[in-house]
């Protein structure tokens, strides 16, 4: 439970410390390959945005105090170098702006605000594909994808879709997606690599090996 409630604050913050402004302007060249990067990350901010947000609400209303939020946004921060000090910045300025708007306006409209969002983006998500295939080769790509850390946000996105096609278990799926994010994003790969996330979502059936050590 504990490494539940610190994972959303995690993925907000990492979220959130980009303004979808910066990411068209400043810190993309002008060119037409950085210009289509720059419109995919955009896309994936705003989808990421919109769902860990809706999760942040669920977290909410547990009824944790204004303090216990803080004191979980400044332990996550802490739990990725890289991020550290635009984390705490986050936390310490726009924190006590975010207690007050949560409760006024919608996740979607709150992305919208901070400019995570803009103009809704059509999500072109896959036909029906066997559930265990489409985890199988999720996963596959998220270890690819591991490879370049400029690339989290993406396999969160890879995630979140895999969970989409995985209708009878949608809910449970994204919860593992909250619960394991911090574990993905300090040591996914070995993570991946040593751990049946497909069969512990249950989109894949265990071997008989497994089901027999069960």
């Amino acid at each position: 439970m504990k490494l539940r409630a610190e994972v959303l604050p995690l993925l907000l913050l990492l979220i959130v410390c980009c303004d979808g402004r910066s990411l068209g302007t400043s810190d993309f060249p002008e060119t037409a390959a950085e210009n289509r990067g720059a419109y995919e990350m955009n896309r994936r901010m705003c989808m990421v945005c919109e769902q860990f947000m809706g999760q942040v609400v669920e977290y909410l209303k547990e009824n944790k105090t204004q303090a216990e939020v803080l004191e979980i946004f400044h332990k996550t921060c802490l739990r990725l170098p890289s991020f550290r000090q635009q984390c705490i910045l986050l936390v310490d300025y726009y924190a006590p702006l975010f207690f007050l708007e949560i409760g006024l306006v919608q996740p979607e409209q709150f992305c919208t605000k901070v400019n995570l969002c803009g103009a809704k983006l059509p999500v072109h998500l896959p036909k029906a594909e066997d559930a265990c295939s489409v985890c199988e080769h999720a996963i596959v790509d998220v270890l690819t994808k591991l490879k370049d850390p400029e690339t989290q946000l993406e396999i969160i996105e890879v995630l979140i879709k895999a969970c989409n096609k995985v209708e009878q278990y949608k809910q449970q799926c994204k919860k593992l997606v909250f619960e394991y994010g911090p574990l993905i994003l300090v040591n996914a790969e070995k993570f991946l690599e040593t751990t049946d996330v497909c069969v512990t979502i249950r989109a894949c059936k265990p071997s008989p090996t497994e089901t027999a050590v069960e």
